[in-house]
């Protein structure tokens, strides 16, 4: 076992990269908003609107990706390298498949997702344009995200660096270029936005491939591809699928809140679009810990080092504290500078939600982090993605929406104050997940011995 100031270098490295990825992330949504805030409120409540029902995608993504991970930093702890390939072939394989669907939709009935998340034409009519041209980097999102995580699984975190590093410049350099009309091309608006995303993607997924051909680690392989999986699938499922049906509950959730504060306004709709992406800013590091948190237990499972697995989770549960309160120090710090920048993009009622509503975040940032090291860390770390799937659904939809869909319509409270209760969802749920956590049934090894 690693004494403390090596467990805190180790997790670091393991961290650092994966933060550097995610800054990455929320980086190219700040360009996005930043961009369209120069255009329209109208351009920028419509882009966030539709990203609700891709981020219902990518938290599908989240899910396999999950599951892959946790698969494969296990059997790449007990030292297994041909089942880590298999497991990214069918991994790959399921990807495709929900990519195709959601293509499909996208494309089909545009306008009618748009209407789920609000009734102003103007916004319906733009986000439709979003959604329909968005919809052609599904796949190669899919097979970016899918293929990354297992990389970092298995400890290989530089790729994804450079990855998104790359991913960003091309997806900033296109989105200033489609939006503003650049070189001579025409100005394209939100529909920019999304012709900028479709082809970071697309780089996205050549450089993934061009690695896989030269690894010497772990590697795209097609005869695993298309390959039976047997047990190995069952237990994929086993994992992936409370997983994917924990993060599509979670994100089905988040769009449920988005779709309640569409229908108050737009003012609401501009401002939470703004501080969503602050908070993103100060959940960096703390969603960084919590991915290394599932490697590092993982591994250690496939080792069957349970009791050095227990204490690491103990370990980066004090860490997730310590850096979540750093990271609501810089939403406070950013605070002034957020609202000195887009007061002359904003309503003045607009600007007045995000003041507040950017207070509001650090305690939910808290929660939220604390919550995902346990869940998202730790137990699915341990194999156990069935405890997060039944405590986000039943505390999500019986508790979290419920509550602020009757502070907005039955009891109709001022905007303010249904954002207020919309943000303690995550601590309704905490003296569960801390329950859970004590009682240690999220310890297990769950590779087996293949031929």
């Amino acid at each position: 076992m690693l004494n403390k100031k090596e467990f805190l270098k180790y997790a670091s490295r393991l961290a650092f990269p994966i933060m550097i990825q995610n800054l990455i992330g929320t980086l190219v949504n700040m360009a996005d908003t930043v961009m369209l805030g120069y255009v329209s409120q109208t351009a920028m409540s419509a882009s966030s609107l539709a990203n609700q029902f891709t981020f219902i995608l990518f938290c599908l993504y989240y899910g396999m990706a999950a599951g892959t991970s946790v698969l494969c930093a296990q059997y790449w702890g007990k030292g297994d390298k041909k089942t880590v390939e298999k497991i990214l072939g069918l991994a790959e394989r399921i990807s495709l498949i929900v990519s195709a669907v959601f293509f499909a939709v996208s494309v089909a009935m545009p306008t009618t997702i748009m209407k789920i998340f609000t009734n102003s034409p103007e916004t319906i009519a733009s986000g439709g344009e979003y959604l329909r041209v968005i919809s052609f980097s599904f796949v190669f999102m899919g097979f970016s995200q899918v293929f990354m995580s297992a990389l970092r699984s298995i400890g290989k975190i530089m790729l994804p660096s450079v990855t998104y590093v790359v991913s960003l410049c091309v997806n900033v350099i296109c989105n200033a270029t489609f939006i503003f009309g650049l070189f001579g091309l025409p100005k394209l608006g939100v529909t920019g936005v999304a012709l900028g995303t479709v082809i970071a993607r697309i780089v996205e997924v050549v450089i993934c491939l061009v690695y896989s051909l030269h690894s010497s680690d772990v590697r795209f392989r097609i005869k695993y591809f298309f390959a039976k999986a047997g047990v190995l699938f069952q237990d994929f499922m086993k994992i992936a699928t409370p997983a994917v049906i924990n993060d599509v509950v979670w994100s089905l959730a988040t769009s449920a809140f988005a779709a309640i504060l569409g229908h108050i306004g737009d003012d609401m709709v501009a401002a939470n679009a703004v501080a969503v992406m602050v908070v993103n800013i100060g959940a960096i590091a703390c969603r960084g810990f919590s991915n290394a948190t599932t490697i590092i237990v993982s591994q250690e499972l496939g080792k069957n080092g349970v009791d050095t697995a227990r204490e690491y989770g103990k370990r980066m549960l004090r860490i997730t504290i310590v850096v979540s309160l750093i990271g609501c120090g810089v939403i406070l710090a950013i605070r002034p500078v957020i609202l000195n920048f887009y007061r002359d993009k904003l309503t003045e009622t607009a600007i007045y939600y995000l003041g507040v509503f950017i207070i509001m975040t650090t305690w939910r940032l808290m929660g939220e982090s604390i919550n995902t090291c346990l869940i998202c860390g730790c137990f699915r770390g341990g194999g156990d993605t069935r405890f997060g799937m039944i405590t986000d659904t039943i505390f999500m939809w019986l508790v979290a929406v419920p509550l602020t869909y009757l502070a907005a319509y039955v009891f109709k409270l001022p905007p303010i104050w249904v954002y207020f209760v919309m943000t303690l969802d995550e601590f309704e749920k905490m003296p569960v997940v801390f329950v859970h956590y004590i009682r240690g049934k999220w310890l297990t090894n769950i590779t087996r011995d293949f031929e």
